[in-house]
């Protein structure tokens, strides 16, 4: 890919960034009334929702307001200040636990509680919003609640018989029960968010047992949640991670979101967008930690290598949702967040091994996002098409759609091209 073509994707990166996805989420995010963020948008940018605020978006909605910051427009950089300050002084008001501590899992509209439970995916994106806005706004009460729910997830949610952490838990932070509320299982996608939001901690706090900790997820997840040959993620695990079928667990995106397909799902499935996405987070994590192994490095690699070789839909363009971990994929639905996210990944593959598989892969995969996915006349991502690319849900936001996997995807991959570029011209 000659640097033209690098440049020219960076800049219309930048301006899908830049002029769309920030101002349409400054434009309508805010909650003008209540206070925290409305992310429920249909396909005309119009709310469409009963504003019910899920810690899951409410934390991407604080962190983008942060993270992004760099990339606003010099006239929406105080109003993203101050549509992320408005966020977190709610998100400390309304969803922490004043008795138990901790944040609660879903509130109405109004701020209050629809939904008490702990669990260690939400907390998980606390720590990574309140941390970003430390870093970013210089708050050190955002800091305190991060490391407070930190403590929290070490004393109650952590396993000390098997490792990792429990995952389902009520609002006392015991333990939820079996099956459907998954009190017997752990799973891949939840450590992976810890990783994330550990990485971001330790970047803020600078402190030994965040980087410990940290470290400690990443050895969880390689030694236990991965399939070495070939490599990719398995889903769910019992508690002594073996590894089980998965099944739709109550408070999650898979038992929520809106789908075009229904499967039997077999032992060995994995998420391609979690595949990729575990690659390029956890490269981030090694650089912050300055340790890596050449088992690292060849995980990191092969997972890409598995996405591309069984996800990778080389006819109508796009990444495919679920597949058998050792065949094909079985669920040919184009989700979003597989979909921006491997855009970071692959370029990341790019960085890492100077191999042009990953950039071409990239290229060809943003000409489907941009050209699918992205509706340019309202401002964000349509949520989920068909395996040639046709709407199936286009909604620009919802209870679990927010900023978070298209600002971030975009950002991320500024920042990568901007070095491929440095390279390329030097």
């Amino acid at each position: 890919m000659a640097v033209e073509g690098i440049i020219s994707c960076k800049d219309e990166i930048l301006y899908t960034l830049k002029d769309c996805l920030i101002p349409f989420w400054l434009d309508r995010g805010t909650d003008e009334v209540h206070g925290g963020y409305l992310t429920e948008f249909d396909e005309n940018g119009d709310f469409n929702g009963t504003g019910v605020k899920n810690i899951v978006t409410q934390s991407r909605m604080i962190w983008g307001f942060s993270y992004l910051l760099p990339f606003a427009q010099k006239e929406d950089k105080e109003r993203m200040r101050l549509a992320a300050k408005q966020g977190v002084e709610f998100f400390l008001d309304k969803f922490w636990d004043k008795e138990y501590g901790g944040f609660y899992w879903l509130l109405n509209r109004d701020g209050t509680v629809k939904d008490g439970a702990k669990l260690t995916y939400g907390e998980s994106f606390a720590i990574y919003a309140l941390s970003q806005y430390a870093i970013t706004y210089g708050d050190s009460k955002a800091l305190k609640y991060a490391e407070a729910t930190f403590d929290l997830l070490q004393k109650y949610a952590a396993d000390t018989l098997y490792g990792g952490y429990y995952e389902n838990i009520e609002r006392d932070w015991t333990i939820s029960e079996d099956g459907a509320y998954a009190g017997d299982r752990k799973s891949l996608d939840i450590h992976m968010h810890l990783l994330e939001g550990f990485t971001t901690l330790y970047k803020a706090s600078g402190k030994h047992i965040h980087a410990r900790k940290l470290k400690e997820c990443w050895g969880i997840i390689k030694t236990h949640m991965i399939n070495k040959n070939p490599c990719y993620g398995l889903n769910q695990f019992s508690l002594n991670f073996t590894p089980l079928n998965a099944i739709d667990i109550m408070r999650t995106w898979n038992a929520e979101r809106e789908s075009n397909e229904t499967v039997n799902v077999p032992l060995n499935t994995t998420s391609y967008g979690h595949n990729v996405e575990l690659s390029w987070l956890t490269d981030e994590a090694l650089k912050l930690l300055g340790t890596r192994s050449e088992e690292d490095n060849e995980i990191l690699i092969s997972l890409l290598d598995h996405a591309l070789m069984h996800g990778y839909d080389y006819e109508c363009g796009g990444i495919f949702r679920d597949g058998v971990g050792d065949g094909d994929a079985i669920v040919l639905d184009k989700e979003w967040w597989q979909n921006w996210e491997s855009l970071v990944g692959f370029l990341n593959g790019y960085v890492l091994t100077s191999d042009d598989k990953y950039l071409n892969a990239f290229k060809n995969l943003w000409q489907f996002v941009k050209t699918r996915f992205m509706n340019y006349d309202v401002g964000e991502s349509r949520q989920l098409l068909d395996r040639r690319g046709e709407p199936i849900i286009s909604n620009m936001g919802n209870a679990w759609k927010a900023i978070y996997h298209t600002g971030r995807s975009l950002f991320e991959c500024v920042k990568r091209l901007d070095g491929i570029i440095d390279t390329k011209v030097s």
